[in-house]
Formats: C-alpha cells, structure tokens, sequence
C-alpha cells in the first residue's frame, strides 16, 4: 500500500481525507466514532442525502477487490482559519468495467452546497486520479435536472458525452491523457 493514499489532499479551504475500511465499518454501526477517526466535527445531519445504506456495502466491497483504490474515496473536511475540521460531504471514485476510466461521485451537506466546496474536491480528486498511472479518463452521472452538479462537472473540464447507465441520467467525461493514434503510412 502507498503512504500517498493515506495522506489527506490539502486544498485552500478543503481537507480530503482517506476513507478506510475501518471508517466505514464503524460509521455504519453507528459507534459514533467519525469524528475521532478523520479528526473533524461530525455535524448531527451527518451523512448527505447521497449516503445511503448500501453506499458502506459497496465502498467496503469495493476496497476489498480493489484494494489498490484506496485513496480515491475521501470525506471532505472544511478547514477553518484555527485549524480544525468539520465535515462537509464526500467524494470518490472508482472504477467499473473498464479497469483505465474512473467514475467519480460527490454529496454534500445543505448548508454547505453552492460555494465551490464540490468543485474544490473534485479537481482534486480528478488530479490524484491523474497520478493513478493507468486511469485515461474519468467520467460522472448525473440527472439533468441538477444543474449544479452539471456545473461542477464542466467547472473540472468535463463533457458532455452522451447518456448515462442509469435511465434519465447523462455522463460527462474528462480525458486525463490524449489518445495515441497510429502513425499514418505514406507511400
């Protein structure tokens, strides 16, 4: 395992901090213990609406098939002038079928949306994807009836690329590296 996957990705206003199996397990019991495991204050409306159930199933199903995606799902923390941390939403990616695109997602708190948080994490996200030496492209779904997911979306250099898996959804993608055509023969 890379230490580069458990360090935090530092933005101006934003703390992206791994999740590791052990968070999820504990947050899914209930054991109240969040706030200690990725040192921030867990508001009480904690999770967003996007954190349903089954998203602890998956994450955790997904980190034990993948163990090597460590690092490409992280709870957002606000970081304030004094130093400390509350939560703010998630962030994440990962890859389905094909092992060289990565999917990413976000959810954020109410009162913490419409003030670039999403944007601020996803470019970041999207730029340790980069790193990740495999990763071409990264794609995204949404309903079209969210403009502002939309927004964060194009905001990161994503677009518009056709209809998502989901009925009523549509995906944007973002090439990460240009394709390499074959060099064309002459006479």
């Amino acid at each position: 395992m890379s230490l580069r996957c458990l360090d935090d990705i530092v933005t101006p206003r934003l703390c992206l901090i791994t999740t590791t199996p052990e968070m999820l397990i504990s947050e899914q019991a209930g054991e109240g213990r969040l706030g200690e495991l990725i040192r921030c204050a867990v508001p009480p409306n904690w999770p967003h609406e996007n954190w349903e159930p089954h998203v602890y199933d998956f994450l955790l199903n997904q980190l034990r098939e993948h163990p090597e995606q460590l690092g490409w799902h992280r709870y957002v923390g606000l970081v304030s002038p004094d130093g400390s941390r509350t939560l703010v939403g998630s962030l994440g990616g990962f890859t389905k079928a094909d092992p060289s695109e990565a999917e990413i997602g976000y959810g954020f708190l109410p009162e913490f949306q419409g003030q670039g948080f999403a944007t601020e994490g996803a470019r970041a996200l999207i730029e340790y994807l980069r790193g990740e030496g495999g990763i071409v492209s990264v794609i995204a779904h949404t309903f079209p009836s969210i403009p502002a997911s939309i927004r964060v979306m194009e905001k990161c250099g994503m677009v518009f690329d056709g209809d998502g898996e989901e009925a009523g959804t549509v995906r944007y993608r973002l090439a990460l590296r240009p394709l390499v055509q074959a060099p064309v023969l002459t006479g």
